[in-house]
């Protein structure tokens, strides 16, 4: 007569059956394999196991026969199965993958998985599958550009530092124009939000003017100065720049973020700087806007009032705009500069050595 392998439990094993049994969080398989393990354990046969159990004997055999063999990590997963043959091989994979990553479509600038699927004679969701495993979108794409600033890297420093590490008694602003924003009004009145439908607005529109919008974030509170008038040239920017000088201390040093705009270096704003001292402008490296947190804001604007706002004038469109910022102001919050300037320079120099190996 057959009798059947002990089953040995360590107590921590025991433990761990004993918690899979109580969890309502573990599958009914593991569930069901803890108990013949633990009843296996306490001396039962396998044919009580199973009537006690309400299974067969041979399946309680099985799983008592791999824990003896393997122990726990033979009940922990399934044993692998044949399953349906590989229709598609590995050469066949990789030519779409080097397909999708080295060439491009007749009359086309991106693959489809249509088009790759008559390319390579798969099917489109076989082409999709090996998309998804190698994580290709051709789809998709994001527009980058790296800065030609001889200067880059002390520029860079510089600015972090000044949002890391702001020196005493001073007020660090970041600041910039948003120009050309256009008073549109639509030709229709959109349909409002309701169950089922998204809010609706007209795809054409009548244009009303533009505006030009003066902002300087400070970095410590979050709270803007603004301005807005109806150009951006280098008079405008003196007349910010002279708000500025009115709206803060007097007695505290001014440290200001500005892109590389002509209006910022004209020689008339050169010569108002020199003549106050406690000025100190900054200026980012070329195609470098991400530094200068007021963008921030102004995408926040865009998004929150102006891109869905309809305006029937350019007074209309200031009016609005000075309301967000009213609003924005009694209860600002500041924007957290948290890259570090040795982050940033090493993912740009990742950036440029990709470029080179092209």
């Amino acid at each position: 007569m057959r009798v059947a392998a002990p089953v040995l439990l360590s107590p921590d094993d025991r433990q761990a059956f004993e918690a899979c049994v109580r969890s309502r969080r573990a599958s009914a398989r593991s569930v069901e394999r803890a108990r013949i393990l633990l009843l296996a354990a306490d001396g039962w046969l396998n044919q009580d196991i199973a009537v006690h159990l309400q299974m067969t004997p041979d399946k309680v055999a099985r799983w008592r026969r791999r824990f003896v063999a393997d122990g726990l990590a033979a009940i922990t997963h399934d044993a692998p199965r044949s399953g349906r043959p590989k229709t598609i091989t590995a050469a066949q994979e990789r030519a779409v993958v080097r397909k999708t990553t080295q060439e491009t479509p007749l009359q086309a600038t991106h693959w489809s998985t249509r088009t790759m699927a008559t390319a390579t004679g798969l099917s489109e969701r076989s082409v999709r599958r090996i998309w998804q495993r190698h994580g290709l979108k051709p789809h998709l794409t994001r527009t980058f550009k790296l800065s030609r600033d001889p200067a880059f890297a002390e520029k860079v420093e510089a600015i972090v530092g000044l949002y890391l590490n702001p020196p005493e008694h001073a007020v660090v602003l970041c600041a910039d124009e948003k120009s050309q924003i256009q008073a549109l009004d639509r030709t229709q009145p959109g349909l409002p939000l309701k169950r089922g439908r998204c809010g609706t607005m007209t795809h054409d529109y009548k244009r009303h003017g533009t505006a030009t919008l003066f902002a300087a974030l400070n970095t410590l509170d979050g709270s803007e100065i603004s301005i807005c008038d109806d150009r951006h040239r280098h008079q405008e920017w003196l007349k910010f720049l002279r708000v500025i000088d009115d709206v803060t201390p007097p007695g505290k040093d001014l440290y200001l973020i500005v892109d590389n705009a002509s209006t910022h270096k004209h020689a008339r704003v050169r010569q108002w700087l020199a003549r106050h001292p406690r000025f100190h402008v900054y200026f980012t490296p070329t195609s470098s806007s991400w530094l200068n947190m007021v963008e921030r804001f102004f995408r926040d604007l865009t998004q929150r009032r102006l891109r869905r706002g309809v305006f029937r004038g350019v007074e209309e469109l200031i009016m609005a705009i000075g309301d967000y910022v009213d609003q924005h102001n009694e209860q600002p919050k500041p924007f957290i500069w948290t890259a570090s300037a040795k982050d940033i320079l090493a993912k740009v120099a990742r950036a440029r050595a990709a470029q080179d190996n092209r």
